[in-house]
């Protein structure tokens, strides 16, 4: 497959790249905007992701109806998400669709009507969301272990936003918010498949000319603090996520620290899933992971598990993260490098996947990284590596969030103790 990566910088201070895969028949197209959580005031929690869902609910020219029409009448997919410190906005669609794809995002990035009725509407859309998302305790769980680890701090707020702030949320503060955060240099348009970069740079040219210059805009830095969260509730299972100060994306450690969770709780074949699921039958699901921001990261551990099992869960769980200071094998640092590595390579298949990881290495390390100094970098780390980034992780001040039957869990404090030791 013919690949060519080129990035463009457009007067305006817009970025384009986009990478070239002759051998497909599809193109992915997307606009990435580094706002997110982070970037949010405590009162305005959740208007990044509130703007997400309204920008697919009509501009100045398409009704809600008409956007997902003319996408789907060429058989293509529109979709968004909000993260912490990003929000994506992309269409995948047949290469000769490509020019409809980039009318509608900038579109809807630059003339959206934020009619009233359609806020109205979407309010209690994000409202049911919420709803949800404080019903299902394998999915809650993690809001309440982001809010431990940062308490009081735009990266600790849930991404949703609360039920009182969505209820009050105005459109002006929407407006406001797309028109701060919403610039050209806040911004890296994306694209990758069977495509032209001569005619992406002309299309986002004339599609985008309206997107604002930037102005002054917050973020705010994150500081991680820990504690513990519990919340006694009747559930079938108890929910515990276990965590600690990780490393950014920047940092020196970052792929060892990659590899630490892979080999810990990152397959099957991992630690835990070994120990605490097929040897000990404690749980049905048990893994680890590690969340980067700009400024640091998260790592953590996560396992579901009943009222007569919690009690022994953690003390294996923490036998582990142990052990893994002490002694790490060849054998399986080598199997998690190979799962890092194809899960990498993998990726490079997809053209969404191409198309957001161009967009996201400018954005956070202000250059597009090549494959091969990845592989490399994965495959430099050591056994002793491993190891030195498990003593700097486990030794770090904990986080515990847990939430079901869950008077059997230890503190936070007696963790802390245990892994001092």
């Amino acid at each position: 497959m013919t690949e060519q990566i080129n990035v463009t910088r457009l007067p305006s201070g817009l970025t384009v790249v986009t990478e070239r895969m002759d051998r497909v028949e599809t193109i992915s197209f997307g606009a990435y905007v580094a706002a997110g959580t982070c970037n949010e005031h405590a009162e305005e929690n959740g208007v990044s992701h509130f703007l997400e869902h309204m920008a697919f609910k009509g501009t100045d020219s398409r009704t809600a109806a008409g956007i997902a029409e003319e996408i789907e009448n060429v058989g293509g997919h529109i979709n968004a998400y909000t993260a912490r410190e990003h929000t994506a906005y992309y269409v995948k669609l047949l290469k000769e669709d490509l020019a409809l794809g980039v009318d509608i995002i900038g579109d809807i990035l630059t003339h959206s009507s934020f009619a009233p009725d359609e806020v109205e509407r979407e309010r209690g859309v994000i409202l049911q969301e919420i709803g949800q998302a404080n019903d299902t305790p394998d999915d809650i769980i993690f809001d309440h272990f982001q809010e431990t680890a940062f308490p009081g701090q735009a990266m600790g707020r849930p991404t949703l936003g609360t039920e009182a702030l969505i209820r009050d949320m105005s459109r002006d503060t929407l407006m406001r918010y797309m028109r701060t955060h919403y610039t050209t240099a806040n911004t890296v348009i994306a694209a990758a498949g069977n495509l032209h970069h001569a005619d992406v740079v002309a299309l986002v040219e004339r599609h985008f000319r309206d997107l604002p210059a930037p102005e002054t805009a917050a973020r705010f830095e994150s500081r991680y603090l820990g504690g513990e969260f519990r919340k006694e509730k009747e559930l079938d299972q108890a929910h515990v996520v276990l965590g600690f100060p990780s490393v950014g994306y920047g940092d020196a450690d970052y792929y060892p620290v990659l590899l630490l969770s892979t080999l810990l709780g990152g397959g099957m074949s991992s630690r835990l899933f070994q120990e605490i699921r097929e040897k000990r039958g404690l749980v049905y699901s048990v893994y680890s992971f590690n969340a980067p921001f700009r400024d640091g990261g998260l790592f953590g551990i996560y396992a579901g598990t009943g009222e007569d099992q919690v009690e022994e869960l953690i003390p294996v769980t923490l036998e582990e993260l142990r052990k893994v200071q002490l002694q790490v094998g060849q054998e399986e640092l080598d199997r998690a490098r190979a799962q890092l590595k194809s899960s990498l390579l993998m990726s490079l298949e997809s053209t969404g996947s191409r198309c957001e990881q161009l967009a996201r290495q400018l954005q956070v390390f202000g250059r597009l990284i090549p494959t091969a100094e990845t592989v490399a970098k994965i495959n430099a780390v050591t056994i002793a590596d491993v190891r030195r980034v498990a003593t700097r992780l486990f030794r770090g001040t904990p986080t515990l969030a847990s939430l079901g039957p869950i008077r059997n869990i230890p503190s936070v404090a007696t963790i802390a103790e245990i892994l001092a030791a």
